[in-house]
């Protein structure tokens, strides 16, 4: 089974690979025709090379490349050589990307004082770029190293110190460039955050139900006859009066999910049922 993984492995790596690069490509083209032209700062080395080239006359592709090899420094001394390989193509690509298309922000000239459009659009882009790489196992590196080496050696979740993290970078942000850029800001991580969520998930086309219901005979017969969809019917025992129930799972499309909710209550008005998307769904009969 291992000798089986890892061929599967090694034969995605190339696919893994590309995505990730195109991935750092356009971040990079986001970053130089969008973000900073407008001193958008959403956390992140983006934000710091920002934040750090309003006082320092210094190019964000250098700034970018020599914080990130300070972090890529802390993973190998404190997370060790495995987790910092998994950095280190982000690492040294991104800044470089970041260089090279900096010329383009002068050939591609984009309206950018409309910045609520901007923000939205920014926030999509960003999402569906990370989104990538987080759903082929890379991240983009940077200050995601500090969550991870805070994780490893406190145990804190890595989506509170990063989330901390950033909204210190946009604090800082907000104090050089404005409130209301601080506030442009969380409009972008929050609708990035977003698509990152549908684009690692995918967008569900199908319903699953647990449905509890002492008409399990007729919520039954109404899967199968009326909608044509087969369930599966679990033995459950409550863990408060510990009765023994039935639980049906049922999964549907989504373009049914009125139809089923609303055929159970006429059923059974007090039936229990919980409602989750189904991402993917196969096999069966």
């Amino acid at each position: 089974m291992k000798t089986n993984l890892q061929k599967i492995d090694k034969s995605k790596l190339w696919y893994r690979y590309t995505v990730l690069i195109i991935s750092l490509f356009l971040s990079s083209l986001v970053f130089n025709i969008f973000l900073y032209p407008t001193n958008l700062v959403t956390g992140g080395m983006n934000g710091v090379a920002i934040i750090i080239n309003h006082l320092i006359d210094i190019s964000p592709a250098m700034i970018i490349l020599i914080g990130s090899i300070i972090l890529l420094g802390l993973s190998y001394l404190f997370l060790g050589i495995d987790q910092t390989a998994a950095s280190l193509v982000a690492t040294i690509t991104y800044p470089f990307f970041v260089s090279i298309t900096e010329p383009l922000a002068r050939i591609i000239v984009i309206d950018t004082s409309d910045l609520i459009l901007i923000s939205l659009l920014v926030g999509i882009l960003l999402g569906i770029t990370n989104g990538l790489m987080y759903k082929v196992g890379f991240s983009n590196g940077g200050l995601n190293i500090i969550s991870q080496i805070i994780y490893k050696y406190f145990h804190i979740s890595l989506g509170k110190t990063t989330m901390v993290i950033n909204f210190i970078v946009v604090l800082i942000g907000g104090f050089y460039f404005g409130f209301n850029m601080m506030l442009y800001a969380f409009i972008i991580i929050y609708i990035s955050g977003y698509v990152i969520d549908k684009v690692i998930l995918g967008i569900s086309k199908n319903k699953a139900f647990y449905i509890t219901t002492s008409k399990d005979k007729q919520v039954r017969d109404y899967l199968i006859n009326t909608l044509h969809h087969t369930v599966t019917i679990f033995d459950v025992k409550g863990g408060f009066l510990e009765k023994k129930r039935k639980v049906l799972l049922a999964v549907v499309p989504t373009r049914e999910y009125f139809k089923l909710k609303e055929g159970i209550k006429e059923i059974d008005p007090k039936a229990f049922f919980v409602v989750t998307d189904a991402y993917e769904v196969k096999g069966g009969e």
